[in-house]
């Protein structure tokens, strides 16, 4: 080999050694912080949880929880509708993500989980480390173009925290903010974080988040073709899902424009729902009910499930209550997998299957991250079913269309054929 060219290898290498340093000191830091943070919030979120289903009562002072977080968004100088949205547009655009975010979204999500709003926690935990890993960025004096990979990383480590699966939060921020783009250059220190951030989850005595799918059947042609139709079936749901939110908070925005009044309007609304329904199946998170779809042979819901969870979840989040969309459309495709078992009577797939197949379909669906969907299906339910879970994703992602439940989340390239759109997705 050439010496100069040697030497320029070399030269080459020392630079990207001494980056890696930096990012991995950075990633495990970030996962030190923020890990714990997350953690925090998920043990909280239990905590409440368990507290409600205790004493059922505390659903009737929903109305004041939402009074509360409509004031601390306003203390705080937040827009109460900026959100998971927000941080997207600032990966993006380099922007700063102020540090305030992180403790307004995690006590804002905590009250709404106590007084049994239906939401998530893992939509949450996005903004929070995206909060935390600009503000140490921001302490290390971090330039602005690094600032992207600080935010990405630290929403990696949140994700990983609360959702127990630490290879899908390596991917997951990377290609959310755009797609048809992934962006690599965070690779390092999302894996640091999110590893880091995965320890400390199981030092806080957090459980794991697997229920490995045993009973996989062999690939037929059978069982392709209802594969297929249940993935179309599953894009469909997440369509309806991401345009009921969407059309839901601006409807609201227009003609309540007053955010108390609107906040103690729709908590009024999930009292009455609630009371109709006649339990609390779909307050909260509903992971008892995503369990039970994915461990109980027996266990069978109503066919309309998904459409009550859709729609106890758009009146909360368009209510200015604050948590995740993303554990809601976990709920969904489970819910609506063990319908289609049901009600199809198809043996060659048994309904625990459909319901894991179902989750990553309306968490592709509503992402649109099909690599971080297909992770969490691996991390989650095991390799066994890797066919099923690829076939049916990669469908769901097609047929979605340009939807998505982030309004922030710009679509570069078209799914359907190699050219550029760059338009925000639709809601």
């Amino acid at each position: 080999m050439n010496r100069r060219i040697w030497q320029a290898y070399c030269s080459e290498m020392w630079a990207k050694i001494r980056s890696a340093a930096i990012w991995i000191f950075f990633g495990i830091l970030c996962g030190l912080a923020v890990g714990a943070a997350g953690a925090a919030l998920a043990k909280g979120v239990v905590f409440v949880t368990d507290l409600r289903f205790a004493h059922p009562w505390l659903i009737f002072c929903l109305p004041v929880g939402g009074i509360a977080i409509v004031w601390l968004y306003q203390r705080g100088g937040e827009k109460a509708l900026g959100g998971t949205n927000r941080i997207l547009e600032n990966i993006r655009n380099l922007d700063r993500v102020p540090a305030r975010i992180a403790p307004l979204i995690f006590v804002s999500t905590v009250i709404t989980h106590l007084f049994g709003g239906s939401a998530g926690r893992e939509g949450a935990a996005l903004q929070m480390g995206g909060s935390l890993g600009n503000t140490l960025a921001r302490i290390l004096h971090f330039n602005k173009k690094d600032r992207r990979r600080a935010i990405i990383c630290g929403m990696s480590a949140a994700f990983s925290a609360l959702f127990g699966t630490p290879l899908a939060a390596v991917m997951l921020p990377m290609e959310m903010s755009t797609v048809g783009i992934v962006y690599y250059s965070a690779l390092v220190p999302c894996v640091f974080s999110s590893l880091t951030a995965y320890y400390v989850r199981t030092q806080f005595g957090i459980g794991s988040a697997q229920m490995f799918i045993t009973n996989i059947p062999a690939l037929t042609i059978h069982s392709i073709l209802i594969t297929c139709v249940f993935a179309i079936l599953c894009a469909l749901v997440s369509v309806l899902f991401c345009s009921c939110l969407g059309r839901a908070e601006h409807i609201l925005a227009q003609r309540i424009p007053n955010n108390y009044l609107k906040t103690v309007l729709t908590g009024a609304v999930i009292i009455v729902l609630t009371f109709l329904v006649g339990d609390q199946t779909y307050n909260g998170t509903g992971t008892n009910i995503i369990a039970s779809c994915l461990t109980d042979s027996s266990f069978r819901v109503v066919w309309y499930a998904f459409l009550l969870k859709i729609l106890f979840t758009v009146i909360t989040l368009s209510g200015e209550y604050k948590g995740g969309e993303i554990v809601p459309s976990l709920f969904i495709g489970a819910v609506l997998g063990n319908a289609f078992a049901w009600i199809t009577g198809y043996g060659g797939i048994d309904q625990a299957l459909f319901s894991a197949i179902g989750m990553g379909c309306l968490f592709c669906g509503v992402t649109n991250c099909p690599i971080a969907s297909l992770l969490i299906c691996f991390e989650m339910f095991g390799f066994d079913g890797m066919p099923y879970y690829l076939i049916a994703i990669a469908l769901t992602y097609v047929f979605s269309g340009n939807f998505g439940v982030y309004k922030g989340q710009k679509i570069l390239y078209s799914k359907f054929a190699p050219e550029e759109i760059n338009a925000y997705t639709h809601d």
